[in-house]
């Protein structure tokens, strides 16, 4: 008996980048696009409406971007596997999609193959970071300030990560901005040597930190 293929949900905002990411995708056998999203508030109505094991998400949506938007599903559908797509090699960018809770990130740059083993990676349950990304995390993990100690600040919102809530929701609860809060998160990534929001809520119980 053939295995179903892999649900995907692709977000993306230009038709011309849609179409071509649609046809690659549709091009396997094991893969199958059965949702398209223009927007990250689009993104969240076809998920509520439809089945999808991986969603593909550009970063620099309009309105809530891929970051965002990564968050909102890992809270709403916390099965669904996400892959972030951009045009950046930045480490700020990097850092905050895996905070977001991103499963894979991939450069719309390269190989169209590599998106294909990201979605398959993060449908099986793995990680995948794109070659010419995956400096910006190991340097960020060897970086000299990794140990750093955590500020006031930073430790207020890493216990409201570990409280389950959201980079909105912690903007809202301290009086500053999502794009602060981002900040941060990208700093209690490095410091904790963690890959994502769950890693750092764990290393932070551990190291007694809350």
């Amino acid at each position: 008996m053939t295995p179903s293929p892999i649900r995907v949900l692709l977000v993306e905002d230009h038709a011309f980048t849609r179409d071509g990411l649609r046809a690659a995708i549709n091009l396997e056998t094991d893969l199958r696009v059965v949702a398209e999203a223009r927007s990250g508030e689009e993104g969240l109505e076809k998920l509520a409406h439809t089945a999808v094991d991986v969603a593909v998400l550009d970063i620099g949506l309009p309105g809530m971007d891929g970051i965002d938007l990564a968050a909102e599903i890992k809270r709403g559908w916390p099965t669904t596997r996400v892959v972030m797509l951009t045009a950046h090699n930045l480490r700020e960018e990097v850092l905050a999609a895996l905070a977001s809770g991103a499963d894979a990130y991939c450069l719309k740059s390269g190989d169209p193959d590599l998106l294909l083993l990201a979605i398959r990676a993060a449908a099986a349950g793995s990680a995948y970071l794109d070659p010419q990304v995956a400096h910006h995390v190991l340097g960020s993990i060897r970086a000299p300030h990794a140990v750093s100690p955590l500020t006031p600040r930073e430790t207020e919102v890493l216990r409201l990560i570990a409280e389950g809530q959201g980079n909105k929701e912690i903007a809202a609860h301290l009086g500053i901005s999502v794009s602060t809060v981002k900040l941060h998160v990208q700093d209690l990534l490095v410091k904790l040597q963690a890959a994502d929001r769950t890693q750092a809520a764990v290393q932070a119980l551990r190291r007694g930190l809350l």
